[in-house]
């Protein structure tokens, strides 16, 4: 639905770790002036920072909520929205700290969401060839492939599933609940994709490489592949069980029965199950295995019923408590 106000408020979440030398710069480049937005509000968790990173964003106007340990952009990101979520914010914007976006492009980010065209809208570096950034080939080729593995399981093509400039509207806002403290983008689109949200990238020029500093995501290419793995398979695991554990089932049962059918065969042409006895105590067990799986996929199913009336119940908890605070 098409939000007709011309006063929405905008809360602009900055997760930040040892950022003093960019994050005033993102913060006073955030523009005031996005059509059907009234106010805005920056949000900077800091999130453990041990330089000026806190300083610098009051002094450029953000309200900082300081982590005392690091507890990951997850982590850093889930604190700014629920504070978003008790100002009753409309919308919410996530940019990173570091510089790598330009905040102005903040306008194109929302305009889909503000027209009621979509419930998120994500910042994409590689849906339109000419603004691919300067990224070291390993990790363009990782973006790609958790893309088309992300699209794969949403059954939605989507080109950058990683980026971290994103725009939800209240009620994708009100839904989102993820658990990654690492990181949380990939988590974000399957959360939104499974509870049937729309979604769209809006292309946007990004700088491929920080201009300070390491980033903390990406890093270690084998850690964020690790943990990006770990997570899409949790999310895969817990969201479609069935058709989890239903695949591992048929892995071992596909087997068990080839087995018990060579052993039956063997029989009526020999009369007897020997030599091959192992034929039919290894059909079993691999039988057995495959049933345990599928009886697995079938509590998983049941558990991810509950989890989903659990998580209606919370959206209707903070839309009650949102209304009580307008």
């Amino acid at each position: 639905m098409a939000e007709n106000k011309s006063d929405l408020h905008l809360v602009v979440i900055i997760p930040a770790l040892n950022e003093e030398l960019t994050v005033a710069d993102v913060i006073k480049g955030i523009p005031g002036d996005i059509p059907s937005v009234g106010s805005v509000d920056v949000l900077v968790v800091d999130d453990g920072s041990t330089d000026r990173t806190a300083e610098i964003a009051k002094s450029a106007g953000a309200t900082v909520i300081s982590h005392t340990n690091p507890e990951g952009l997850g982590g850093a990101f889930q604190t700014g929205l629920s504070r978003a979520l008790e100002l009753g914010t409309d919308l919410v914007v996530s940019i990173d700290g570091d510089g790598q976006f330009d905040p102005a492009t903040i306008r194109e980010l929302v305009e889909p969401v503000v027209s009621g065209k979509v419930d998120f809208s994500t910042a994409s570096r590689f849906i339109d060839p000419g603004l691919h950034p300067e990224m070291p080939k390993i990790k363009i080729w990782g973006n790609r492939f958790l893309s088309r593995l992300i699209s794969k399981m949403v059954k939605q093509e989507f080109h950058d599933v990683s980026c971290g400039m994103r725009c939800y509207n209240k009620r994708a806002a009100l839904n989102l609940n993820t658990m990654g403290r690492f990181n949380f983008s990939q988590e974000a689109f399957l959360n939104l994709a499974y509870k049937k949200m729309r979604m769209v990238e809006v292309p946007i020029k990004v700088t491929g490489q920080r201009q300070h500093g390491k980033s903390r995501v990406a890093s270690n290419l084998f850690k964020y592949a690790f943990n990006a793995s770990w997570i899409i398979f949790r999310c895969y695991r817990d969201y479609k069980p069935m058709r989890f554990f239903g695949k591992l089932a048929l892995v071992f049962m596909l087997p068990a029965v080839a087995l018990e059918l060579f052993l039956f065969v063997h029989y009526l042409s020999a009369g007897s199950f020997t030599p091959h006895k192992w034929a039919g105590f290894v059909g079993a067990g691999l039988f057995v295995i495959g049933l345990a799986l599928l009886l697995t996929g079938v509590i998983g199913d049941m558990l991810n019923r509950h989890r989903m009336y659990l998580e209606e119940v919370l959206y209707h908890l903070r839309k009650s408590n949102r209304k009580g605070q307008d």
